[in-house]
């Protein structure tokens, strides 16, 4: 999903657009807009077509509308394909997927957003519009729409026994705090550059028993491939800026009971 936000001064609030307005990070975020009562917010729902185009149609729009800033939301995708990646202990903003790598795998989701991404610094690079990007891991959390989203879904998998699980290490965050990041660098000043949104490297099968401690009676995945784990990533230069998260067992126990709420284990 890419998701833009632009200002322009009004009297007591400022406006901002919210692009993809009704996803799963996009509704948390206009929720976290609209509560304090100083953003007047529009959003846009299935108006742009995907990845690079996408990318390139808001912020074009943006150029022409002058708004002052431009928060793109990327991925770990397009900074986890590296052919060092199982080398490195910690990856930060420096790392970036190697798209020939990316293509080589036909890994297209990660080469999409990389090329997103990349395509949005060398927009601001040619035109001088102010672009940030914040780049979660994988995000869950509760859900504010009806539907269950591809993040949420690898936890619920692990709820039900006729799915299939990866067995590896896993980088969680919550959507809540993705909304709140999103938000503190849209309001720093100083903000600049790409920021890892990233707080809990979990191992899936310690998920799965910490699931099963909290909800004994479902029946949960019974067929796991291990596959190789992910790298661990930083988010110092996020916290730096006064980024906190929760912890990640709130975090979970809330995913599931929205789901719970939302007829999705049901």
């Amino acid at each position: 999903m890419e998701a833009a936000a632009g200002v322009e001064e009004r009297e007591r609030t400022r406006t901002v657009c919210v692009t993809g307005a009704g996803g799963f990070i996009a509704s948390w975020l206009v929720q976290r807009l609209l509560a304090g009562g100083r953003y007047t917010v529009h959003g846009t729902v299935q108006m742009i077509a995907p990845a690079v185009t996408g990318t390139e149609n808001v912020l074009k729009a943006c150029s022409e509308a002058k708004v002052k800033r431009v928060i793109v939301v990327s991925s770990l995708s397009a900074v986890m394909v590296h052919p060092d990646c199982h080398e490195v202990p910690v990856m930060d903003e420096s790392y970036w997927s190697d798209t020939e790598l990316c293509r080589t795998t036909a890994n297209w989701y990660c080469l999409s957003k990389t090329l997103a991404e990349l395509e949005a610094f060398n927009y601001a690079k040619r035109t001088g519009l102010d672009v940030l990007t914040v780049c979660p891991s994988l995000v869950i959390g509760p859900l504010i729409q009806s539907t269950l989203n591809a993040s949420s879904s690898v936890i619920v998998d692990c709820l039900k026994g006729d799915h299939e699980v990866k067995m590896k290490l896993r980088n969680f965050v919550d959507v809540r705090d993705v909304a709140d990041a999103l938000l503190l660098v849209y309001e720093t000043p100083e903000a600049s550059g790409r920021y890892i949104c990233n707080s809990h490297p979990r191992q899936v099968s310690a998920v799965i028993e910490l699931l099963k401690s909290w909800y004994p009676t479902y029946k949960y995945a019974d067929r796991f491939i291990q596959v190789s784990d992910e790298s661990v990533f930083s988010s110092k230069k996020l916290e730096t800026l006064g980024w906190k998260f929760k912890p990640f067992e709130e975090t979970l126990r809330d995913s599931v009971e929205s789901y719970r709420s939302k007829g999705v284990l049901n």
